[in-house]
Protein backbone atom coordinates (compact mmCIF):
# COMPACT_ATOMS: atom_id res chain seq x y z
CA UNK A 1 0.00 0.00 0.00
CA UNK A 2 1.39 3.43 -0.92
CA UNK A 3 1.15 5.92 2.20
CA UNK A 4 -0.56 8.76 1.48
CA UNK A 5 1.56 11.18 1.60
CA UNK A 6 3.37 9.69 -0.95
CA UNK A 7 -0.02 9.15 -3.03
CA UNK A 8 -0.84 13.04 -2.52
CA UNK A 9 2.77 13.52 -3.76
CA UNK A 10 2.66 11.34 -6.50
CA UNK A 11 -0.20 12.77 -8.19
CA UNK A 12 0.98 16.21 -7.79
CA UNK A 13 4.13 15.40 -10.31
CA UNK A 14 1.63 13.96 -12.87
CA UNK A 15 2.03 10.27 -11.93
CA UNK A 16 -0.90 8.93 -12.60
CA UNK A 17 -2.52 6.26 -10.64
CA UNK A 18 -2.05 3.54 -13.66
CA UNK A 19 1.11 3.16 -12.55
CA UNK A 20 1.62 2.77 -9.24
CA UNK A 21 0.34 -0.98 -9.42
CA UNK A 22 3.75 -1.38 -11.09
CA UNK A 23 5.63 1.32 -8.84
CA UNK A 24 4.49 -0.87 -5.85
CA UNK A 25 5.84 -4.21 -7.05
CA UNK A 26 9.23 -2.40 -7.42
CA UNK A 27 9.00 -1.41 -3.75
CA UNK A 28 8.19 -4.67 -2.42
CA UNK A 29 11.22 -6.54 -4.78
CA UNK A 30 13.40 -3.70 -3.21
CA UNK A 31 12.46 -4.54 0.21
CA UNK A 32 13.15 -8.16 -0.40
CA UNK A 33 16.75 -7.49 -1.70
CA UNK A 34 18.05 -4.84 0.24
CA UNK A 35 18.72 -7.78 3.01
CA UNK A 36 20.96 -9.38 0.97
CA UNK A 37 22.61 -6.66 -1.32
CA UNK A 38 23.38 -2.72 -0.97
CA UNK A 39 20.51 -0.85 -2.61
CA UNK A 40 19.44 1.33 -0.52
CA UNK A 41 20.58 2.70 2.77
CA UNK A 42 18.18 1.55 6.33
CA UNK A 43 14.60 2.97 6.46
CA UNK A 44 11.01 2.00 6.53
CA UNK A 45 8.43 1.28 3.79
CA UNK A 46 7.62 5.17 4.18
CA UNK A 47 10.76 6.43 4.00
CA UNK A 48 11.52 4.30 0.71
CA UNK A 49 8.45 6.08 -0.82
CA UNK A 50 9.01 9.40 -0.09
CA UNK A 51 12.75 9.43 0.35
CA UNK A 52 13.37 7.43 -2.84
CA UNK A 53 10.57 6.56 -5.10
CA UNK A 54 8.62 10.09 -4.93
CA UNK A 55 12.01 12.25 -4.44
CA UNK A 56 12.96 10.36 -8.19
CA UNK A 57 10.01 11.01 -9.86
CA UNK A 58 9.67 15.11 -8.89
CA UNK A 59 11.32 16.06 -11.79
CA UNK A 60 8.99 14.60 -14.30
CA UNK A 61 7.25 18.23 -14.51
CA UNK A 62 10.53 19.67 -15.77
CA UNK A 63 11.08 17.07 -18.25
CA UNK A 64 11.27 19.19 -22.03
CA UNK A 65 8.17 17.83 -24.15
CA UNK A 66 8.82 15.78 -26.82
CA UNK A 67 11.65 13.78 -25.18
CA UNK A 68 11.07 9.99 -25.92
CA UNK A 69 14.09 8.25 -23.85
CA UNK A 70 16.39 9.15 -21.15
CA UNK A 71 19.77 7.48 -19.44
CA UNK A 72 20.24 6.87 -15.92
CA UNK A 73 23.68 7.36 -15.00
CA UNK A 74 25.20 5.17 -12.04
CA UNK A 75 21.71 3.94 -11.47
CA UNK A 76 21.84 1.47 -8.59
CA UNK A 77 18.75 -0.25 -7.43
CA UNK A 78 17.18 1.85 -9.92
CA UNK A 79 16.33 5.13 -8.95
CA UNK A 80 14.98 7.23 -10.44
CA UNK A 81 15.53 5.53 -14.07
CA UNK A 82 13.36 2.67 -13.25
CA UNK A 83 10.16 4.62 -11.17
CA UNK A 84 11.01 6.87 -14.21
CA UNK A 85 10.66 4.65 -17.02
CA UNK A 86 7.13 3.55 -15.14
CA UNK A 87 5.61 6.55 -14.07
CA UNK A 88 5.80 8.29 -17.81
CA UNK A 89 6.21 5.27 -20.69
CA UNK A 90 9.60 6.98 -21.56
CA UNK A 91 12.70 4.56 -22.73
CA UNK A 92 15.07 4.41 -19.66
CA UNK A 93 18.52 3.75 -20.66
CA UNK A 94 20.13 2.49 -17.22
CA UNK A 95 24.11 2.72 -16.67
CA UNK A 96 25.50 0.20 -13.54
CA UNK A 97 28.89 -1.49 -13.66
CA UNK A 98 27.65 -3.26 -10.05
CA UNK A 99 26.76 -6.65 -11.21
CA UNK A 100 24.53 -7.64 -7.84
CA UNK A 101 22.75 -4.69 -8.64
CA UNK A 102 22.42 -5.32 -12.08
CA UNK A 103 20.77 -8.83 -11.47
CA UNK A 104 18.12 -6.73 -9.02
CA UNK A 105 17.40 -4.48 -11.86
CA UNK A 106 16.83 -7.79 -14.28
CA UNK A 107 14.79 -9.33 -11.62
CA UNK A 108 12.65 -5.83 -11.41
CA UNK A 109 12.46 -4.75 -14.76
CA UNK A 110 11.41 -8.42 -15.45
CA UNK A 111 8.69 -8.54 -12.48
CA UNK A 112 7.34 -4.69 -13.43
CA UNK A 113 7.56 -4.50 -17.42
CA UNK A 114 9.44 -1.21 -17.40
CA UNK A 115 10.81 0.13 -20.61
CA UNK A 116 14.53 0.15 -19.70
CA UNK A 117 17.57 -1.61 -21.28
CA UNK A 118 20.68 -1.97 -19.12
CA UNK A 119 24.21 -0.95 -19.72
CA UNK A 120 26.50 -2.50 -17.20
CA UNK A 121 30.01 -1.14 -18.82
CA UNK A 122 31.68 1.53 -17.13
CA UNK A 123 30.41 5.31 -18.26
CA UNK A 124 33.63 6.68 -18.71
CA UNK A 125 34.14 4.70 -21.54
CA UNK A 126 31.28 5.79 -23.50
CA UNK A 127 31.34 7.95 -26.48
CA UNK A 128 28.77 10.41 -27.80
CA UNK A 129 28.41 7.65 -30.92
CA UNK A 130 27.10 4.97 -28.32
CA UNK A 131 24.33 7.24 -27.19
CA UNK A 132 20.81 5.44 -28.42
CA UNK A 133 19.29 8.63 -30.71
CA UNK A 134 16.36 8.38 -28.50
CA UNK A 135 18.04 9.96 -24.93
CA UNK A 136 17.12 13.55 -24.99
CA UNK A 137 17.61 14.13 -20.94
CA UNK A 138 20.45 12.55 -18.84
CA UNK A 139 19.21 11.93 -14.97
CA UNK A 140 21.09 11.29 -12.11
CA UNK A 141 20.96 10.70 -8.37
CA UNK A 142 23.68 10.45 -5.60
CA UNK A 143 26.49 9.46 -8.31
CA UNK A 144 29.04 12.08 -7.99
CA UNK A 145 30.43 16.02 -7.50
CA UNK A 146 28.87 18.38 -9.88
CA UNK A 147 32.04 18.34 -12.26
CA UNK A 148 32.98 14.53 -12.37
CA UNK A 149 29.06 13.95 -13.28
CA UNK A 150 29.28 16.54 -16.33
CA UNK A 151 32.41 14.67 -17.50
CA UNK A 152 30.35 11.60 -17.01
CA UNK A 153 27.89 12.84 -18.61
CA UNK A 154 29.49 14.53 -22.06
CA UNK A 155 28.93 12.34 -24.06
CA UNK A 156 25.00 12.82 -23.39
CA UNK A 157 25.14 16.91 -23.15
CA UNK A 158 27.28 16.61 -26.45
CA UNK A 159 24.14 15.87 -28.15
CA UNK A 160 22.36 18.27 -26.95
CA UNK A 161 20.33 16.19 -23.63
CA UNK A 162 18.58 18.02 -21.21
CA UNK A 163 19.93 17.14 -17.88
CA UNK A 164 18.30 17.10 -14.23
CA UNK A 165 20.87 16.54 -11.48
CA UNK A 166 19.47 15.79 -7.82
CA UNK A 167 22.33 17.63 -5.64
CA UNK A 168 22.65 18.58 -2.06
CA UNK A 169 22.86 21.50 0.14
CA UNK A 170 26.58 22.02 -1.10
CA UNK A 171 25.45 22.89 -5.20
CA UNK A 172 26.89 27.08 -5.01
CA UNK A 173 30.23 25.57 -4.17
CA UNK A 174 29.95 22.40 -6.93
CA UNK A 175 28.86 25.10 -9.27
CA UNK A 176 31.67 27.30 -8.51
CA UNK A 177 34.12 24.73 -9.43
CA UNK A 178 32.37 23.04 -12.28
CA UNK A 179 31.78 26.49 -14.22
CA UNK A 180 35.79 26.88 -14.43
CA UNK A 181 35.12 24.20 -17.17
CA UNK A 182 31.53 24.16 -17.97
CA UNK A 183 29.54 26.85 -19.57
CA UNK A 184 26.31 26.00 -17.91
CA UNK A 185 23.28 27.48 -19.34
CA UNK A 186 21.17 25.75 -15.86
CA UNK A 187 18.36 26.44 -13.57
CA UNK A 188 17.91 25.67 -9.98
CA UNK A 189 14.59 23.64 -8.66
CA UNK A 190 14.14 23.71 -4.98
CA UNK A 191 13.69 19.92 -3.91
CA UNK A 192 9.75 19.13 -3.20
CA UNK A 193 11.13 16.38 -0.79
CA UNK A 194 14.61 17.28 0.72
CA UNK A 195 15.06 21.18 2.33
CA UNK A 196 18.33 20.65 1.44
CA UNK A 197 18.11 19.94 -1.66
CA UNK A 198 17.69 20.65 -5.20
CA UNK A 199 17.15 19.55 -8.77
CA UNK A 200 19.64 20.66 -11.35
CA UNK A 201 18.21 21.26 -14.70
CA UNK A 202 21.05 21.96 -17.32
CA UNK A 203 19.94 22.93 -20.48
CA UNK A 204 22.89 23.42 -22.25
CA UNK A 205 26.36 22.82 -21.34
CA UNK A 206 29.91 23.89 -23.33
CA UNK A 207 33.24 22.62 -21.65
CA UNK A 208 35.64 25.07 -22.22
CA UNK A 209 39.52 24.98 -20.92
CA UNK A 210 40.57 25.79 -17.49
Amino acid sequence: MIPARAQELLLRFHVSRESWPALEAYVALLERWRSRINLIGPGTGDDIWIRHIVDGLQIIPLIRPGTRGFADLGTGAGIPGLPLALATGLAGHLYESNQKKLAFLREAIRMTGASCQLHGGRIEALTPADIPAEIGLVVSRALAPLTELLDLARPFLIRGCQALFHKGQHIDRELTEATKCWKLDHVIHPSAIDSAGVILEVKEATHVRR
